[in-house]
This record gives C-alpha cells, sequence and structure tokens, in this order.
C-alpha cells in the first residue's frame, strides 16, 4: 500500500497559501508566552485551593482512611469512561491541556462549590436537594466548563464531537471526585458491605451517568458552534442544558427509589439513553470524517494532498491500516510522521471549515499555512522509507 505524494501546487481557491507556505510563528514576542504562563498560574492556584478544600471536606466528611479507600477505587472507572471519549476524539485530538482543564474543572472546582450540598444531603437524600437543586447547580457548572473552552478556545472547539468530548471529560472529573466523596462515606458507614453496594451502582452500572448526562449540554454547545442560525445558537445550549438537568434528577430519584425502582429505570430509561448515545457518538464520528474529506479536497485539487490522501484522512479504518503501512515499511520514524501527517491534515480540514463559514482573519491564514507546511515536512517522513 502506497499513499502518494501530491504534486506541485497550482493556483485555484486555496491558492493563495502556494507563494508562503512557510512563515514566521504568530507568537514571535515574549508577551504571549507571559500571558500563558500567567494563565496557568492561575489555573494551578486555582485548581490546587480547589484540591485543598475539596480534601479537607471529604476528609471531614468520611474520613482520611475510608476517602483513601475511595480515592483508589474512584479511579477504576475512569479506565473505561476516559478512554470512551479518546476513541470518540480520535479524528482530530483535542489539545491535552483543555482535556486537562476539562477533567480538573469537574474534579476539584465544581466539586468544591457542590460539596457542601452533597453534605446537606446527607443521610436524607430524599430532600429537594438531591433531586431539584444539585442537577440543576452540578449541570449548570459542568456546562460552563464546556461554555468556556467555547468562548476563550474557540479554534479548539469544531463542532458536536469537541462538545461531547469536552462535556464528557468534565463530567468524568466530577463524577471521580464525587465517587471519592461516596465510597468513602459507604465505607464509614456501612463497611465492606456498604463500599462494595455502593461501588456496584456508581462504579459498575452507572460509570456513564453524569457524562450522559452532561454529553447534552456539550451537543447544544456542539451545535451553536457551527449553526448560522442566531436563535438557535441559543436555544440548543439552553436545550441541552436542560435535557441534562431532567435526566440528572431522573437518576437522582431512580436511586433513592428502592432496588426495584431504580433497576426500573435503569432497564427503560438509562440503557435506553445510553443506546441513543452510542448511536449519536458513532454517527458525529462518522460525520467528522466526512467533513475532513469534504474540506481537504480543494487542497487535493490544488496538488497540495493527493485524492488517495484524502479519502485515508476521511475514514478511521483507512487511517489505521495507513498507519500499520508506516510501521511496517518503515518503523517508528515512519509512523510518527504518518501520525503527525494525519493531525496536521485534519487540523487543516477543520481549519478550511472554519474559514469557509467566515472565519478568516490574518492568524487563520497563517495557521493553514504553517499547516500546509507540516503536511509536506510529515509526508517526507514517511514517503521515501524502505517501501519506495
Amino acid at each position: 500500500m502506497t499513499w502518494g505524494e501530491a504534486g506541485r501546487p497550482q493556483v485555484d481557491e486555496v491558492g493563495r497559501v502556494a507563494a508562503a507556505p512557510v512563515v514566521a510563528p504568530v507568537n514571535a514576542t515574549h508577551r504571549p508566552m507571559m500571558r500563558r504562563w500567567a494563565q496557568l498560574a492561575v489555573l494551578l492556584v486555582g485548581f490546587g485551593l480547589s484540591a485543598l478544600v475539596l480534601a479537607a471536606a471529604i476528609g471531614l466528611e468520611a474520613g482520611v482512611q475510608a476517602s483513601l479507600l475511595g480515592l483508589v477505587l474512584a479511579v477504576l472507572p475512569l479506565g473505561v469512561v476516559v478512554p470512551a471519549f479518546l476513541w470518540l476524539d480520535r479524528f482530530e485530538a483535542e489539545p491535552t491541556r483543555l482535556l486537562a482543564f476539562a477533567f480538573g474543572w469537574g474534579a476539584l472546582v465544581l466539586n468544591t462549590s457542590s460539596v457542601l450540598l452533597l453534605r446537606q444531603v446527607g443521610q436524607d437524600p430524599l430532600t429537594v436537594a438531591s433531586v431539584g437543586i444539585a442537577p440543576v447547580v452540578e449541570e449548570t457548572l459542568k456546562g460552563a466548563a464546556v461554555l468556556l473552552i467555547l468562548v476563550f478556545r474557540r479554534r479548539e472547539f469544531d463542532g458536536i464531537v469537541d462538545g461531547m468530548v469536552y462535556a464528557g471529560i468534565c463530567a468524568a472529573g466530577f463524577a471521580f471526585a464525587e465517587n471519592v466523596l461516596y465510597l468513602g462515606r459507604a465505607f464509614s458507614e456501612g463497611g465492606s458491605h456498604g463500599l462494595a453496594v455502593v461501588f456496584l451502582l456508581r462504579g459498575v452500572i452507572g460509570p456513564f451517568a453524569h457524562p450522559l448526562f452532561t454529553l447534552c449540554t456539550g451537543i447544544g454547545l456542539g451545535v451553536a458552534a457551527t449553526t448560522g442560525s442566531r436563535a438557535l445558537r441559543v436555544v440548543a445550549p439552553l436545550a441541552g442544558l436542560l435535557l441534562a438537568i431532567v435526566l440528572h434528577a431522573t437518576w437522582n430519584l431512580s436511586t433513592v427509589a428502592g432496588i426495584n425502582g431504580f433497576l426500573t429505570a435503569y432497564a427503560f430509561l438509562q440503557l435506553p439513553v445510553f443506546a441513543a448515545f452510542i448511536a449519536v457518538a458513532v454517527w458525529a464520528r462518522r460525520r467528522e470524517g466526512r467533513l475532513i474529506g469534504e474540506h481537504l479536497r480543494p487542497y487535493a485539487a490544488a496538488g497540495w494532498l493527493s485524492y488517495p490522501e484524502v479519502d485515508m484522512l476521511s475514514r478511521m479504518p483507512e487511517r489505521r491500516r495507513a498507519r500499520h503501512w508506516a510501521r511496517f515499511a518503515g518503523g517508528r520514524r515512519a509512523l510518527a510522521g504518518m501520525e503527525a501527517f494525519q493531525d496536521a491534515a485534519s487540523d487543516l480540514a477543520l481549519l478550511r471549515r472554519r474559514m469557509a463559514r467566515g472565519e478568516v482573519d490574518a492568524t487563520a491564514l497563517a495557521a493553514e499555512r504553517r499547516l500546509l507546511a507540516s503536511v509536506v515536512a510529515r509526508r517526507r517522513e514517511f514517503i521515501g522509507t524502505g517501501a519506495f
């Protein structure tokens, strides 16, 4: 299998980039770097303070020993939930720093804000706080993290898939910290039996519960990020948030309705909702692949890519096949080049999509040139290996 090298660039609708594919970095001065360090410092301080408050609250609630045991068990569901969202994010991986922000927001900032509310629920989860207040507060705050990324890192937010990924990771962080509290409380109050029951409910039966709720908000914000309708930009996120709150409240109510009520709600509500979101996730990922192919074709017409490369880049099975070929033909260096080539081309396609919606400025044009230069440079790392 070969992925042919593109020919000489021609001048057409993307011809403006051909004259200068390599440009100086946009952030060439020290001021943007200082601003990034300042932002990082603020995040670290904020997360650090939140972690201290959360740790103190959990320690007071469940005790240090029980909290440590809860911490160990709460990590286990992450081994299923987080990889699921990383799978969804395969075409155009989101920056690690933003995923870490989303997870940290859910685990620290959000739980710090809501832990006092959880403590108020205490031994009587049938209070208004459990069903009527907690879902509103928690889903609004989880959605706020996704909204912050959309507003302040707009170029890293390309649509429904990104909204689902950021929302799911944030909710996974929240569920992790909340599980530490509930598992620790269960052990301190009910011993090993109580711990096993809570872990079964939260870690085995319902590890995707919180991510499923917040996915509704993420999908709404993803729609808002791509639609041309002003009304839909407002309605879609609000409708998503409302649905997230309703699902969350229903879940909380089912957990205190006895084992029969819980199993009934799980079978007739939770499982169908879970299946529906799997269908949406698969559709959204395939749609993203089609969009990548659609917006890379002008670059193939201009000679920057070949049409077989565009077909490969728009289909996940073909991407995997190309990586396997690169590894077999040229070893680790060729594999790294192929992976970087695929990432740069995906970024280029989604940038082109934003530009097609009218989001064109000097920064976008410079980013387009840099990505084209990266595509060409990375191709050289696997073209001309032992197979050629």
